[in-house]
């Protein structure tokens, strides 16, 4: 039976662990839904021949005048065949923040790499920070070429591109992410595309330094004297990281993570599970990068290969230690450089296309030819090693001695991973 819906009446309505609904008798189709926490109220009619319920809000927020008067026009549009829950929806689409969207991002895209998440969140928290609750049908492309310039006056050339990247990927995903009730994209054109429109990407040349052949022996020497003190024990953790890049070409992240379960000493191969391409990298090692491995295990203390004091467990790119490095060979240089110089050295010795790829773990995407090779870890330690003669003679190092010395000493708790000549 249905009653006039006042204030004191729907007061006096007792909270139910069964849903009830109360209907008003003033207005047909509007009532209060009473449950085990709240009292909200709903408006019911039927469309197209299927009954459809639209909440309004909860009692105390609404009155019961306030909440009739909002039903009213609800059921005013639902008599003309329009859908409140449906409007409801496209509203709450089109109020998608440029944070929202980047959350539904991180729900959809569950794959990504925490390095990858990292990078984006840095974006959008450095670049993108005054347009977080900005809604995402606001970003126009005036707003996006703005940015874009600020950027590259402010942050650099690199950063600026960057962080557009990131913004073109998120409205590309909320592109297919959202739609109105017609089922139209809410993103029509992404507007970073004015970018390429007016070619105004900034050019920035791709990063090509290395460590120069002749400059291999200084470099070695520096790295080498990198032995722990009272002033810090661990340097020599940092120094077999640096010379495990150079000799393996692995990128910085897979090297500091690499962890004693993926080192087989007795097949001489260490693997990186799940890495940039999603392709397990086994590598054989090479005599030198063997005995280093073996004094850093004599040494270990948890399960990473390089342990850190960090949180993580393992090492971070060693800014300090680089630098006394640089300021003992006079040689400036980055840990990628030490990739890029294993790479340089490959191919400097003719190593075969498809090993070196192998060897750096590339993909040959769109090489026919190359998904019909397939190249065993053990035809890999040629290569390896010859680049490791390479460097080692290069540098003046005789990695006999060395091994030698290794282990004739295997009880002392400092050892050297080579000796200059």
């Amino acid at each position: 039976m249905a009653t006039k819906l006042t204030k004191t009446y729907v007061d006096t309505l007792s909270l139910s662990y069964k849903r009830l609904t109360y209907w008003d008798s003033e207005l047909k189709g509007f009532g209060v839904r009473v449950g085990t926490t709240s009292k909200v109220y709903v408006t019911e009619s039927k469309l197209k021949g299927k009954t459809v319920r639209t909440t309004i809000g909860k009692h105390g927020v609404y009155t019961p005048e306030q909440a009739r008067a909002q039903a009213r026009e609800i059921l005013l549009s639902m008599s003309k065949g329009i859908n409140p829950n449906v409007l409801k929806k496209e509203e709450r689409t089109k109020s998608i923040t440029l944070e929202e969207a980047f959350e539904d991002f991180q729900k959809a895209r569950s794959s990504l790499k925490p390095r990858t998440i990292c990078d984006y969140k840095r974006m959008l928290n450095n670049y993108l920070a005054d347009w977080k609750n900005k809604q995402i049908i606001d970003i126009s492309k005036d707003m996006v070429g703005r940015r874009h310039k600020v950027l590259g006056e402010e942050n650099g050339l690199a950063q600026a591109n960057l962080a557009m990247r990131f913004l073109r990927s998120l409205l590309n995903f909320s592109a297919g992410q959202y739609e109105n009730n017609q089922g139209q994209s809410l993103i029509i054109e992404n507007p970073v595309k004015r970018l390429s429109q007016t070619r105004s990407w900034y050019r920035v040349d791709r990063r090509r330094t290395v460590i120069k052949s002749y400059e291999l022996k200084a470099w070695m020497k520096a790295v080498l004297n990198l032995k722990n003190d009272y002033m810090s024990e661990k340097r020599e953790v940092i120094r077999d990281y640096l010379l495990l890049i150079l000799f393996t070409g692995l990128r910085r992240e897979e090297a500091a993570q690499l962890t004693w379960n993926k080192v087989d000493f007795q097949a001489k191969t260490l693997t990186i599970p799940d890495p940039k391409n999603r392709e397990d990298h086994t590598l054989p090692l090479s005599d030198y990068i063997y005995t280093l491995l073996i004094g850093r295990k004599a040494k270990a203390i948890n399960g990473y290969v390089f342990p850190g004091d960090g949180k993580a467990g393992h090492i971070v790119e060693p800014r300090k230690q680089m630098k006394r490095v640089t300021d003992e060979s006079s040689i400036a240089f980055t840990v990628h450089d030490l990739r890029r110089t294993f790479v340089t050295v490959a191919e400097s010795l003719d190593i075969p296309a498809y090993a070196l790829k192998r060897l750096l773990n590339h993909k040959t995407k769109g090489d026919v030819t190359a998904d019909y090779i397939v190249i065993d870890v053990e035809r890999l330690r040629k290569p390896i090693q010859q680049i490791t003669d390479f460097i080692l003679e290069t540098a003046g190092i005789n990695q006999v001695k060395s091994a030698e010395k290794y282990h004739k000493e295997p009880q002392e708790e400092k050892h050297e991973a080579a000796i200059i000549q």
